[in-house]
């Protein structure tokens, strides 16, 4: 069984948001090619990151962490 992981909910985020990656990282105050590494999984994401990316999108850490649906 694979485990969840948050690289695909918060790539999947940004896609159904219709949000660019360097939207995004603009937001973050990061680069695009940082935040592309997040979304890959090269480099994990800061907890500011996630708390920023939960107001953005109007989710709970939760929800992008996969331990919770909405």
């Amino acid at each position: 069984m694979d485990t969840f992981c948050y690289t695909k909910q918060i790539r999947n985020l940004r896609e159904d948001h219709d949000y660019t990656q360097r939207y995004v990282a603009s937001y973050l105050g990061t680069s695009q090619t940082m935040y592309a590494r997040y979304e890959r999984g090269a480099n994990e994401l800061p907890i500011h990151h996630l708390i920023s990316l939960c107001t953005l999108y109007h989710v709970s850490s939760d929800y992008i962490l996969g331990i919770s649906t909405q």
